[in-house]
């Protein structure tokens, strides 16, 4: 299976989150800040901006509200993940 194929089906999978370039990819596809993407998910903007930054990864019930939206996202911005590395 190519790369960009196994990254989309990543996303398909209900609490698996892509790597947090493609997170970030995202967001800026969708002209999205990180302080409404955490609005929309009930954090601060700075957990999101860890989470975009690879330092830190959201518990639970976050991490699947997370995975949904970026499902969205991925959704209707294809091209968003298309180019981008595999997470090592």
């Amino acid at each position: 299976m190519s790369d960009p194929l196994r990254r989309i089906d990543a996303l398909v999978e209900e609490d698996t989150l892509p790597s947090p370039q493609v997170r970030q990819q995202l967001r800026l596809a969708a002209g999205l800040t990180q302080a409404e993407v955490a609005d929309a998910i009930g954090v601060q903007r700075v957990a999101v901006a860890r989470w975009e930054a690879g330092l830190t990864q959201p518990h639970r019930g976050n991490r699947l509200k997370y995975a949904h939206l970026l499902r969205k996202l991925a959704a209707k911005h294809p091209d968003a993940v298309a180019g981008a590395p595999d997470e090592g």
